[in-house]
C-alpha cells in the first residue's frame, strides 16, 4: 500500500490517538443547544467555538451536515449515564465534546497523541474547572482502571491496524472493571454510503471548504460499499502529515471494525445516529456499547 504524502494545498487535519489523521467534514451547532453553555453550566461558549473541528464542524452551514452531527453529539451526552462519572474522551481533538458535558460529569478528561491540539485545549478550555486535558503518553499506570466511561468518538476509522490495536488494549486497561466504553465510527457502507456521497459532492459544488478535499470510488468499489458485509474489503488510501499516518473515510466498514473491538472489549449494544430507530439504514454513525471484558 502506498502513502501519500499531503501538502498545505491539499491538507487533511490530524487528529486522534496514535495515528489518526481526519478529512474534515462539516456540521452546524447553536450556541442554545443542549449541554452547551448557558447559565450554571461553566461553559464559556466563545472557549468552545474557538476549537478548529468546532470551527469546520459546528459551525458549517450545510443544514443536514449539521442535522448528523449534532445529533452525535447529543447522543454521545445521553450514553454518559452515571451521575458523577469520571470520562476520558481518547482522541478527544477540540474538545467539543467534553465541554458540552462538563456540567453532567464529575471530572472530564481528554486526550490526543498531538501536543499542540491538548495545548490549544488548555489555553481555551482551562477555566472550566472538572476538565483536565493530557497527552496520550502520560496515562500510565496511575490511569489504570481509573475511568467509569472511556469515549473514543469518530477516531478508530482513520488509524492503522497496529494503531488500532494499541488504541483498544489502552481503552481496556483505562476504563474501571465495572465501566462503559463508548466507540463512535462513521457509517460509509449500505445505503447511508450513496447518500453521503451525494451530500458531499453537493457541498463541495457549493463551496463549502470542509469538503474540498474528495476521494471518488471507481463503479467497482462503490458497489461495494453499498453492498459491504464485515468481510468486505476496498483498499484504503494511507496518508502522511506532519510525520503521521492514517486513513480517510475512504473505504471505512464499521462492521469489520466492530468485529475487531469485540476481540478486545464486549460489545454489549450497537446504535446508530441519526435515524437510529432504522437500525442504521440511513444513519451516519455507528455506536459500540462496550464493557471491558471479565
Amino acid at each position: 500500500m502506498s502513502t501519500r504524502r499531503v501538502t498545505q494545498a491539499d491538507p487533511p487535519s490530524i487528529c486522534g490517538p496514535v495515528t489518526a489523521v481526519v478529512i474534515l467534514h462539516g456540521v452546524s451547532w447553536q450556541r442554545n443547544c443542549p449541554g452547551l453553555g448557558g447559565e450554571g453550566t461553566g461553559v464559556d461558549i466563545d472557549a468552545v467555538e474557538g476549537g478548529h473541528y468546532y470551527k469546520d464542524q459546528a459551525a458549517n452551514t450545510n443544514p443536514v451536515i449539521a442535522w448528523s452531527h449534532r445529533s452525535r453529539y447529543e447522543k454521545a451526552i445521553s450514553l454518559i449515564d452515571r451521575p458523577n462519572s469520571k470520562v476520558l474522551d481518547y482522541g478527544c481533538g477540540d474538545a467539543t465534546f467534553l465541554a458540552m458535558a462538563s456540567d453532567r460529569i464529575a471530572e472530564g478528561y481528554g486526550c490526543d497523541i498531538d501536543e499542540h491540539q491538548i495545548q490549544d485545549c488548555r489555553d481555551r478550555l482551562g477555566a472550566i474547572p472538572n476538565l483536565h486535558f493530557v497527552s496520550i503518553g502520560d496515562l500510565g499506570e496511575d490511569y489504570d482502571g481509573a475511568f467509569d466511561v472511556v469515549t473514543c468518538q469518530e477516531t478508530l476509522e482513520h488509524c492503522t491496524d497496529e494503531a488500532i490495536d494499541t488504541i483498544l488494549d489502552d481503552i481496556a486497561r483505562l476504563c474501571s472493571p465495572t465501566g462503559r466504553v463508548i466507540i463512535s465510527v462513521p457509517i460509509e457502507i449500505g445505503p447511508s454510503f450513496a447518500v453521503k456521497q451525494s451530500i458531499r459532492a453537493l457541498a463541495a459544488r457549493m463551496g463549502n471548504s470542509s469538503y474540498h478535499v474528495s476521494e471518488r470510488y471507481g463503479p467497482r468499489d462503490a458497489a461495494r460499499m453499498v453492498f459491504a458485509r464485515a468481510s468486505t474489503k476496498v483498499e484504503r488510501p494511507l496518508y502522511e502529515v506532519d510525520g503521521l499516518t492514517g486513513y480517510s473515510h475512504f473505504g471505512f466498514n464499521w462492521r469489520a471494525l466492530r468485529e475487531r473491538v469485540a476481540q478486545t472489549l464486549e460489545v454489549v449494544d450497537t446504535e446508530f445516529t441519526p435515524l437510529g430507530a432504522l437500525g442504521g439504514f440511513a444513519s451516519s454513525q455507528a455506536w459500540f456499547l462496550c464493557r471491558p471484558r471479565r
